[in-house]
């Protein structure tokens, strides 16, 4: 006992130290490569607009520091809700599809067609549905990107049981409910967490790449460009002279 007490400071010492070797490669690699950042902008006389320098940066993110918390808030938003609203779709129609075969089998061929689609013709689509300056849109642009993975992850996860452990429960006459509450759900539960990591990566995607379509202006600090609706692209007549 009095050995390990006479230890345990040591030991402490020594995990202290350990973590700070650990750490210090990777924090002495990144300051490094900011200061060869700045040195080369320098040397080379870039363009600001080609790369700017972390002077640069640090002193445009000190003034535009208000702004840019109000839309990273704004975009924040859009990413939660997205999440949220893909994720739970994507576990009640995989839920669903694991239930009735019927379902599965009609449903998943158009799941990983529209898997397939690019974002980018999503966007046009939500942003004319519910409007641009809407925050639902891109929203339901990030939703659509979570949903298909946690679906089919929750598919997955609800069929891929092991067969011992069903037969062993169907053995008792266990209902259908029984099966799902007690074997299939927990079954599950890794597929669908290891489905919302890579979903809130790309609700993040979604969220972003949807506001570059279109993103209300004082929403977005970082886009200055005047924005084209699709009724600015309908034809219009000439005036007559």
């Amino acid at each position: 006992m009095t050995a390990e007490l006479a230890a345990g400071p040591g030991w402490r010492r020594r995990t202290s130290a350990g973590a700070a070797r650990d750490l210090l490669p990777p924090v002495v690699a990144f300051f490094g490569a900011i200061v060869v950042w700045e040195v080369v902008v320098r040397a080379l006389n870039l363009k600001q607009f080609i790369l700017p320098s972390p002077l640069a940066i640090a002193a445009a993110w000190g003034e535009n520091l208000p702004e840019l918390l109000a839309a990273a808030a704004y975009t924040l938003g859009e990413i939660v809700a997205g999440l949220a609203i893909g994720a739970t779709a994507g576990i009640i129609v995989g839920a669903a599809a694991a239930r009735f075969s019927a379902i599965r089998g009609s449903l998943l061929p158009f799941a990983i067609v529209a898997n397939s689609v690019p974002i980018i013709a999503f966007a046009p689509i939500f942003n004319n549905w519910f409007g641009t300056d809407n925050q639902f849109s891109k929203a339901m642009i990030a939703a659509v990107l979570v949903f298909f993975p946690v679906m089919i992850n929750t598919l997955r996860g609800l069929l891929n049981v092991d067969p011992s452990a069903l037969e062993l429960l169907r053995s008792y006459a266990a209902p259908e409910r029984t099966v799902f509450r007690s074997l299939r759900v927990p079954n599950s539960l890794p597929f669908i967490f290891t489905a919302l990591r890579v979903a809130t990566t790309l609700a993040t995607i979604g969220a972003i790449v949807s506001e570059y379509f279109a993103a209300p202006p004082s929403s977005n600090v970082c886009d200055r460009r005047p924005r084209i609706g699709t009724a600015d692209l309908r034809p219009t007549r000439r005036p007559e002279p």
